[in-house]
């Protein structure tokens, strides 16, 4: 069973259900099994801003950003001590993903899918440069 926990700024509307589903095939299609963890918080640019700056010390928003519970990504073979894999928070700009959107030709849930895939590879120890 996967929880998947799902917090938006009031104005932002995303559909649930379906970014439930986007985890639920990003853990099948990596193999995780067991039970999980993951939050995922749909913001606005200034709050994303102000993550990027605390955390990656760059003063400008994002479309997405990835906190995983283990910097070295998660090893399968330890057992975590309540059963469930935290995994982490995924932090996605709902005006990011709109623009992006836009700009190629996509639905905003669309985009707000790939982020969440991109988002969870990251939490899953997948990254790039």
């Amino acid at each position: 069973m996967n929880n998947v926990l799902i917090r938006t700024e009031s104005h932002f509307t995303v559909e649930r259900k379906r970014v439930r589903k986007t985890v639920e095939d990003v853990l099948r299609d990596k193999g995780v099994k067991g039970k999980t963890e993951i939050s995922i918080n749909i913001v606005g640019n200034r709050m994303m801003k102000f993550l990027n700056k605390k955390y990656r010390n760059l003063d400008e928003t994002t479309d997405v950003l990835s906190f995983p519970m283990s910097e070295t990504g998660n090893d399968p073979f330890v057992a975590p001590p309540d059963g469930i894999l935290h995994l982490g928070d995924i932090v996605i700009s709902y005006p990011e993903a709109r623009e992006e959107a836009r700009q190629e030709n996509k639905l905003v849930d669309d985009k707000i899918d790939e982020l969440v895939t991109h988002g969870m590879l990251h939490l899953l120890g997948q990254h790039h440069d």
